[in-house]
């Protein structure tokens, strides 16, 4: 795998990022884009939502759950 993208971690076979937002609307904004962009890449996160805050894992589930150039 290339080198960690800034704001992103490496860990557990996956790359990690929390994001944070004024509020639960941009939140769910942001999922609604992020959704759209996954199900036409065909490459959907595992994520979690609490208010303003959005947590996601990408990984390659196709490969072995491991994290690939994909991700």
């Amino acid at each position: 795998m290339a080198a960690v993208p800034d704001g992103w971690r490496h860990a557990d076979d996956a790359l990690h990022r929390e994001f944070e937002f004024r509020d639960f609307s941009e939140a769910f904004a942001f999922m609604s884009r992020v959704a759209m962009l996954a199900e036409r890449h065909g490459h959907h996160p595992d994520w979690s939502n609490s208010w303003n805050k959005v947590r996601i894992s990408l990984r390659s589930h196709d490969a072995g759950g491991v994290v690939t150039q994909r991700d």
